[in-house]
């Protein structure tokens, strides 16, 4: 489910404004203990590329992005770059990726999206292929400035990438407040 938040320039330029002090280096670096250098990687929700360009220093990235005014975005800042019009949910491509990673986009999706989203991701990794996923952490759901939220913890995460990953690493983090988030690392079973 595409929020209606990120369809106009005006609230993509909002978003890059408030997110302009975010980046998933942290993130990535952790996700470097588990997928070697130079592997293929698709990156979901590449939003404004701050975590795309990161990425790129270590991987072969494909970015995507589900709002049209994000990738003209992105194709305007990274006219070399490969970007991809992806629906997390479905991830319609062709392609084959030995690594998939997200900050803080599938949080977005309802769970049965979510159950959706993970089903196809293990169908487009490759056989040893790790995925690499920001949540924020929670109970429930919100409305944020247009935007569902759907927030998770350690038990429901367990359960929803069960079935086709193992998990390697699960643990909390701060991005604004201690413990506000969860980063995933998982390999495909």
């Amino acid at each position: 489910m595409q929020s209606e938040y990120y369809k106009t320039k005006a609230s993509v330029a909002e978003y890059i404004h408030m997110a302009k002090d975010v980046s998933g280096k942290d993130l990535i670096d952790k996700l470097k203990k588990y997928l070697p250098k130079n592997s293929t990687l698709l990156e979901l929700g590449s939003g404004p590329g701050t975590d795309w360009k990161i990425l790129c220093q270590t991987y072969q990235v494909v970015g995507s992005d589900f709002s049209s005014a994000f990738l003209e975005h992105l194709k305007s800042q990274n006219p070399t770059g490969i970007f991809l019009e992806l629906d997390a949910i479905n991830l319609e491509t062709d392609l084959k990726f030995n690594g998939i990673y997200s900050n803080k986009v599938l949080h977005h999706l309802h769970d049965k999206e979510l159950a959706a989203s993970l089903k196809r991701q293990y169908e487009i990794l490759k056989g040893g292929g790790v995925i690499c996923h920001s949540f924020w952490k929670g109970e429930g759901t919100e409305d944020f400035k247009g935007m569902f939220v759907n927030y998770h913890n350690k038990e429901n995460l367990r359960e929803f990438f069960g079935d086709f990953f193992k998990i390697l690493l699960l643990e909390p983090y701060q991005e604004f407040e201690e413990g506000d988030s969860l980063l995933l690392i998982a390999g495909k079973k």
